[in-house]
């Protein structure tokens, strides 16, 4: 069994959408980033590439590269998917915590669930997404 750590933060910017998990969630501002920015599914990606010996995800998807600019992540996750599996790699589970003041994100966690089990081809089952908040401390609390 491997096991694999991933982390990503990205900063809150008016004028974009906010997706997590491949999920647009209503807020007033959203992630920057060259991609979509959704960082729940960079941080997994992250963590399956390092669970591998792999390259981190910014190696294999440049954000000086325009073909990616503006790409789904889910897309990204479903290559890094291919990839893993390719070289004969399978996923057991795969959990994350998101750390943020806001938005709440329990009603769409399901949804989130579904899109990375989609991607992954696993079972919701074997996905755990929870968040929590800094209690407003530090970059992440402002």
């Amino acid at each position: 069994m491997r096991v694999g750590i991933g982390y990503d933060v990205h900063p809150l910017v008016r004028g974009r959408k906010l997706i997590l998990g491949g999920v647009h969630i209503p807020h007033p501002m959203g992630l920057g980033g060259h991609s979509d920015a959704d960082l729940l599914l960079h941080s997994m990606g992250d963590a399956l590439l390092g669970a591998a010996g792999k390259k981190d995800i910014g190696s294999l998807f440049p954000d000086n590269d325009p073909k990616y600019e503006g790409i789904s992540s889910l897309i990204l996750l479903t290559r890094i998917f291919q990839l893993l599996k390719k070289d004969g790699y399978r996923i057991n589970n795969l959990d994350a915590t998101l750390v943020a003041e806001e938005p709440k994100i329990s009603p769409y966690v399901h949804k989130m669930k579904e899109n990375i089990a989609q991607a992954l081809r696993i079972q919701t089952d074997r996905i755990g997404i929870k968040a929590t908040t800094s209690e407003k401390m530090g970059f992440l609390g402002k």
